[in-house]
């Protein structure tokens, strides 16, 4: 028997929609720390599909501008911007409601599926984000190593590397937060295994330990030489994307089977074409990937026997022997317009989205389906100024 529940769904979710958008947005909120601190834009209406974010580009010193001449007014100086364009993308996710799940509460449900929504949209966008924010090319590698294939659990984030950074930033002149009411400061990004490295350090203060009352971030867990830290469970890790092992023998051939199922990090790696793997002490291109058949196809022929390993460096120092990578953290360090945003939430860019039973028409002909959904209308993250962020990449206690 079907319950036909429309008349009381499409008033009631009328009625609450500003609700939902709030509960969803308050949701995604929780999960945003990358996406806290940038400079942020509205949507553009009726302008295409990208939004523009704009820099003032500072004056030039010279001895000239030092000394005036009695009597002379100076020739002016003009201002100028830059101006930095990112296209936007959508994001979004639906889940859906039967008429027998109705009848125990569709507000109720609606109410869950907002909340559940929104943590997992916040936390796309929060990926979204950090990984625009990671592709910047003003990198420190710790311990003096220079290159991420050199990284090894022994390079660990130290107070040293924190103040090199710091000394960085300075010298190129990058503004530090302040505008709300505590010392200037610049914020770093870091994951708790770099913080529980951090925190062993008799220079540490945490949050408890400040001595006087600051309106403190969400996420902020202490300070260091001008720098607060908020910790994220986001923060971005550069792991091996491939490591497995030949199937079967082959000789002068452009094709090998994986031995064991890939995993999706593997499949998505292999399914690239131009990405580098090894296979022993030999290099190759990938062309394609058939995930139907775990083979791999090669740009060139290569004979292979079977069980040998076929790994990516796309992380950090291999084993010798195991050729496994070494995990690789990024620490993010940056300033004030560093980087800049599409404003979620003063823009209504997320919204929740609700077709209740009896809106599909003729694809539900017993009204059995209402969806609960949640939509980014359109979203962007993007570094403004490479030289106020830095990027420190680095190993991590076991």
């Amino acid at each position: 028997m079907s319950i036909n529940t429309t008349a009381n769904t499409a008033s009631t979710t009328k009625l609450n929609k500003t609700f939902y958008d709030r509960q969803l947005l308050e949701s995604a909120k929780t999960r945003f720390v990358h996406a806290k601190y940038g400079q942020k834009r509205p949507i553009p209406k009726n302008s295409g599909k990208r939004v523009e974010f704009r820099k003032w580009n500072l004056f030039d010193a010279n001895d000239a501008m030092e000394a005036l001449q009695e009597g002379v007014t100076p020739a002016s100086q003009a201002l100028s911007q830059s101006n930095v364009e990112v296209e936007v993308a959508q994001y979004g996710a639906y889940v859906e409601v039967s008429d027998l799940l109705d009848m125990t509460g569709y507000d109720q449900v609606i109410s869950e599926s907002a909340e559940l929504l929104g943590e997992q949209l916040g936390t796309v966008v929060e990926w979204v984000t950090r990984d625009a924010m990671n592709a910047g090319t003003n990198v420190q590698y710790a311990n003096g190593k220079s290159g991420r294939g050199e990284i090894t659990a022994a390079d660990k984030l130290t107070v040293a590397e924190i103040r090199k950074a710091v000394r960085t930033l300075k010298k190129a002149k990058a503004r530090p937060f302040g505008d709300e009411g505590r010392k200037p400061h610049f914020i770093c990004i870091c994951s708790p295994e770099a913080t529980y490295d951090l925190q062993s350090d008799s220079l540490w203060q945490d949050v408890s330990k400040y001595s006087c009352a600051e309106q403190i971030y969400s996420g902020e867990i202490g300070r260091l030489f001008g720098v607060v830290f908020v910790e994220s469970t986001e923060a971005k890790v550069f792991s091996q994307s491939v490591l497995n092992k030949v199937k079967t023998a082959t000789t002068a051939s452009n094709t090998f089977v994986l031995k064991n199922s890939p995993k999706d990090a593997e499949a998505a790696y292999l399914s690239t074409a131009g990405n580098k793997i090894k296979i022993g002490t030999d290099e190759h291109t990938v062309a394609s990937f058939d995930a139907a058949t775990n083979t791999v196809t090669l740009s060139d022929n290569a004979t292979l026997t079977a069980d040998a390993i076929v790994y990516s460096e796309d992380a950090g120092s291999i084993d010798g022997t195991t050729k496994a990578g070494a995990d690789v953290h990024s620490t993010l360090i940056f300033g004030k317009d560093a980087y800049g945003i599409v404003d979620v939430g003063g823009s209504g860019a997320l919204q929740i989205i609700i077709k209740p039973h009896g809106s599909a028409g003729t694809s539900d002909p017993l009204d059995q389906r209402a969806t609960v959904g949640a939509k980014v209308a359109a979203y962007a993250a993007k570094i403004l100024n490479e030289l106020w962020i830095i990027r420190i990449e680095h190993g991590v206690s076991a």
